[in-house]
Formats: C-alpha cells, sequence, structure tokens
C-alpha cells in the first residue's frame, strides 16, 4: 500500500495544505495491525507550475471559480503524479485538489494534529490506512 504525505522539503516535514506542497512524499506500508511499518518510497515535486514553490504558502487558500480550466487542469496533475497511492493525507486541500486526487482512487484522510514530521504523521495515522 503507498501512502502520499505533502511535504515541505527532503526533511519530510509536513505540509498542511495538500495543494500548495513543495513535494510529496510517497511511503509503502506494510505489516497489519500494531505492526505496520513505514519505508520512504520516492519523493516526488508537485507538478503544479502555477505556484512559487521556493515560496509556498501552507495557509493560502484558493479563490477560484469552478470555470477556471487552467486551474483546475493544474490541480490535475497533481492526480496525475499520485496515481498508484492509496491514500494521501492532508490538513486542509480544496475542492479543485480533492476532485483531482480522488478521480485517480486515492483516499483523501484529514490529519488533525499537532506533528511536522512525515513519519511520526503516518504512525499516527495507521489505524485509519485499511488494506
Amino acid at each position: 500500500m503507498k501512502i502520499a504525505i505533502p511535504v515541505k522539503d527532503e526533511s519530510l516535514t509536513f505540509f498542511g495544505n495538500a495543494g500548495h506542497t513543495p513535494q510529496f512524499a510517497i511511503f509503502v506500508m506494510s505489516g497489519t495491525g500494531m505492526f505496520k511499518s513505514f519505508k520512504l518510497d520516492s519523493l516526488k515535486n508537485n507538478p503544479r507550475t502555477d505556484l512559487d514553490h521556493e515560496h509556498a504558502e501552507e495557509d493560502h487558500q484558493c479563490d477560484h471559480n469552478a470555470d477556471d480550466a487552467e486551474h483546475i487542469a493544474q490541480h490535475n496533475k497533481m492526480g496525475v503524479a499520485l496515481d498508484g497511492c492509496d491514500y494521501i493525507v492532508v490538513k486542509k486541500a480544496c475542492k479543485n485538489t480533492a476532485n483531482a486526487i480522488t478521480s485517480h482512487g486515492v483516499k483523501i484522510l484529514k490529519y488533525s494534529g499537532e506533528s511536522l514530521k512525515a513519519e511520526t504523521v503516518l504512525r499516527e495515522m495507521s489505524s485509519q490506512f485499511l488494506n
């Protein structure tokens, strides 16, 4: 099973806003129950070209409407990048991000904890990852 976590960079610091994250850390989960473990599989850049990844804003709110085809196309690139993932863990995701991700079969799980480390987020959420 593969799980995506939005992160700032190689430090694997959790980035709450999935649509504006600079990168996605893709982890492979193995084991079951209390014996689940997570291994970093890859780090993928957010493929959106309409963002300034060096100055990513975690609190940014999208204000684009449903008729903004170019903006929606940018979000859809994320769905393609996350193809093959079973889950993504987010603090927030706008409707365009959620639609792009779920249209590729990726389930969205909301994280409400305080951790900033991807590995800790995964451990805290592990009971929600169903095989």
